[in-house]
């Protein structure tokens, strides 16, 4: 089962032919798309595509870039929402959360709260979350420990192998997309080669982070496919077994998810 963890095909960018966009993805063997909001006014927006096919999930957040231009009562709107949704099978997790302290410009107090209230959220209705985090890993692990939500994805992960250590003790999995399948992103390679099975899942943060045989245009769901095999590389493995690996540990992260597609981490093919 292949499964892209991140994509915002909401996005501007697939209005001209979103459906084709879906269409290139399956026929390139993706089973499953996880599309993240990234503040109140898209939460409808990605609600509303993934109840047109079974095979997309959605998430439900504030985006550390968009917390300034959301209020108090946008927190209390999106406990509601997310009440109400978890009596949607495609709802999987509360995301697009975090911190980004690499964008200059944004309220770093700001930023912490919102990710702490919604943290609280995705604890008290027992979801995961989907993690954005930039040049603030070390203040995200120490929200999660006092946090404790159940479980979630660090999405485009790019921090040390020590980072990824204390993620993993958390029971959160690690997103690797088309960063990984630059020569010149050791790091990032490494991460991938190196850490255990039950680390990595894929995704493409499409239109985002566009893979290196594509690099400078528009992301695509599809990529996720390419992604695969360059990731079973690095870790010298069968493709047919990395993509069995990455879908386990997205089923076991994202529990809905799992139920909404009629499996489990466990029986991932």
């Amino acid at each position: 089962m292949l499964i892209d963890t991140h994509c915002h095909l909401d996005a501007a960018e697939f209005d001209a032919d979103r459906e084709a966009v879906l269409a290139r993805a399956f026929a390139a063997g993706v089973d499953a798309i996880v599309v993240p909001a990234v503040a109140p006014s898209n939460h409808e927006t990605v609600r509303a595509l993934a109840g047109a096919d079974r095979r997309l999930g959605y998430a439900l957040g504030i985006h550390p870039l968009y917390v300034g231009q959301a209020g108090d009562d946008d927190l209390a709107l999106l406990r509601t929402r997310v009440a109400a949704a978890m009596a949607d099978e495609a709802f999987v997790a509360v995301g697009e959360i975090g911190l980004d302290f690499f964008v200059p410009g944004h309220d770093r107090e700001r930023q912490q709260r919102f990710l702490a209230e919604q943290l609280r959220i995705a604890r008290d209705f027992e979801l995961p979350v989907l993690l954005h985090v930039r040049r603030a890993h070390d203040f995200v692990l120490a929200q999660l420990r006092r946090v404790r939500p159940l479980t979630g994805i660090a999405h485009a992960f790019n921090a040390s192998t020590q980072q990824a250590g204390q993620y993993l003790e958390l029971g959160f999995a690690l997103g690797f997309g088309g960063a990984m399948t630059y020569d010149r992103a050791l790091r990032i390679r490494a991460l991938a080669r190196d850490l255990p099975s039950h680390a990595h899942v894929l995704e493409t943060d499409a239109p985002d982070i566009a893979p290196a045989w594509i690099a400078h245009r528009r992301n695509e769901p599809a990529q996720v496919a390419r992604i695969a095999d360059a990731f079973a590389r690095l870790r010298a493995l069968p493709r047919e077994q990395a993509i069995a690996q990455t879908a386990a540990n997205a089923l076991r992260v994202l529990p809905r998810l799992a139920r909404a597609l009629g499996a489990s981490g466990a029986d991932a093919p």
